[in-house]
């Protein structure tokens, strides 16, 4: 099912605009009738991948204004560390995403709180407590510029065409 074709690849983007459509409605918008896009969307279920559905949630209308990029460095790189770091990372709903990277960081965390002093205390009482944490670098996010989920799927053989090209 790798081989998107130009069908699964609009269903999947009109998915990731809107996953409360209808199978009518998706199928209307894909040129196909109910029955075969119902299966194609189960068929990409199966495979791996449509992984889930979710709500968008304006985060700070639940009071998570505060967004905090984290770069975390590990004492050591051995293979107990970096497993039992990321378990609790895993099960640390703050922390809503989690880079193992490349460069000046061993991770890059994306942390959600309400505020300054919360996040100060999340610092304090969990991340300094993390398994292998040696340094820890801030970053308070003052705008976001672009924070999307939707991923930039391409019909087969299609040439993606930058933003920039496309508002000529």
């Amino acid at each position: 099912m790798n081989n998107l074709g130009r069908q699964d690849v609009v269903l999947l983007t009109e998915l990731q605009r809107d996953s409360h459509q209808t199978v009518q409605q998706l199928a209307e918008r894909i040129g196909l009738s109910s029955t075969p896009c119902w299966k194609r969307i189960k068929e990409m279920e199966g495979n791996g991948i449509i992984v889930g559905y979710t709500a968008l949630i304006d985060r700070e209308k639940v009071g998570l204004a505060l967004c905090v990029i984290a770069e975390v460095n590990l004492t050591r790189h051995n293979e107990d560390v970096v497993v039992q770091f990321e378990k609790e990372v895993a099960h640390c709903p703050q922390i809503v995403s989690c880079y193992s990277t490349t460069g000046q960081a061993d991770y890059v965390l994306k942390v959600l709180m309400p505020d300054i002093k919360a996040y100060e205390r999340f610092l304090h009482e969990t991340v300094f407590k993390l398994p292998g944490v040696t340094h820890v670098r801030s970053s308070v996010v003052l705008k976001e510029v672009k924070a999307d989920t939707r991923l930039p799927i391409e019909a087969p053989g299609k040439v993606p065409v930058s933003a920039k090209a496309k508002r000529r």
